[in-house]
């Protein structure tokens, strides 16, 4: 089973406008209405590809119910910690004359400590029951930057495997909790290592420093041209085709399902990331954020290259 963590859960709300105007009234071609957060854009891929998901984290109000509600078609069980307090929006404005993104995130409500507490007592309860745990994105207010550091804490000690998927303080200090995997982008391995990070070269060697910290794998995203993973079987790049991506939110989300799913299944290292690429690249073909085809996903399979470097 794998088991994702959403602290601070959404209605993913993605409008879909001919030409988006600023401060013009704008008519909405399409709308759809999605549960989101980074933790569920990784629950609905893994539960896609066939396996048992289980998701928790903080859910609020009516808006809460949704989210819960319309996990139920993905097959995945909800767990979440329930609040008085509504449960944020997220709005994506898709421009479909000059191909543009705009994203408007809400913050949330305000966790207390009494809650993080109590949402703690039902976590230690849900992770013995799995062999995989993916914590992504952000923190209601409230939560320092110590949050996942403790939930990685308490995977650790339980003897899973576990994923964090973060920025800033929450990933600075989660890591010192030794996670087995994280995915940072270029501006995250600069603010661990210090390192300019200009060159693969130089990525990949501040890739190591993050590894021989205590990291198991280290994924780094190259856009377009794949990924690198390294680990102490040594470094890898995926090299993904060439595509005509529709919605890249939440790839990398889907990425992270792939990486969940490798861990579960214990497959290899390269099969991992080359399951990890196909589920990301075949989301992006899809207008639905953390949702792939699994025609899309088993075509780009085999045109996935991973080279040892």
């Amino acid at each position: 089973m794998i088991l994702t963590v959403t602290l601070n859960a959404a209605i993913d709300k993605r409008y879909v406008v001919k030409e988006f105007q600023v401060g013009e009234v704008n008519r909405v071609a399409e709308c759809t209405y999605t549960p989101g957060g980074k933790g569920l854009n990784v629950s609905k891929p893994a539960s896609i590809a066939g396996a048992e998901v289980v998701a928790t984290g903080f859910a609020g109000g009516h808006a809460g119910n949704y989210i819960v509600d319309s996990l139920e078609p993905f097959g995945i069980k909800s767990e979440f910690y329930h609040m008085e307090a509504e449960s944020r929006s997220c709005i994506n404005i898709w421009d479909q004359k000059n191909h543009v993104q705009t994203e408007f995130l809400e913050p949330g409500f305000t966790v207390s400590e009494k809650d993080f507490e109590g949402f703690c007592k039902k976590f230690k309860t849900l992770v013995p029951k799995a062999d995989v745990v993916a914590m992504s994105g952000s923190v209601p207010k409230g939560l320092d930057g110590t949050a996942y550091q403790k939930l990685v804490s308490i995977v650790k000690e339980a003897g899973k495997k576990v994923i964090l998927d973060t920025s800033g303080k929450l990933l600075e200090l989660g890591i010192e909790a030794k996670p087995t995997m994280v995915k940072p982008n270029i501006d995250e391995i600069r603010m661990l290592t210090g390192s300019h990070c200009d060159t693969r070269e130089e990525l990949i060697e501040a890739g190591k420093k993050i590894h021989k910290a205590g990291i198991e794998i280290v994924v780094i995203s190259l856009g377009a041209d794949g990924s690198l993973l390294i680990c102490t079987d040594g470094v890898y790049q995926a090299i993904v085709p060439r595509i005509d991506a529709v919605n890249t939110v939440g790839c990398g989300d889907s990425m992270i399902a792939g990486f969940a799913l490798g861990f579960e299944r214990r497959l290899s290292v390269q099969e991992t990331l080359r399951l990890a690429s196909a589920i990301s690249a075949s989301a992006a073909l899809r207008e639905e954020t953390g949702f792939f085809v699994k025609e899309d996903m088993e075509r780009i399979l085999p045109q996935i290259e991973i080279k040892k470097l």
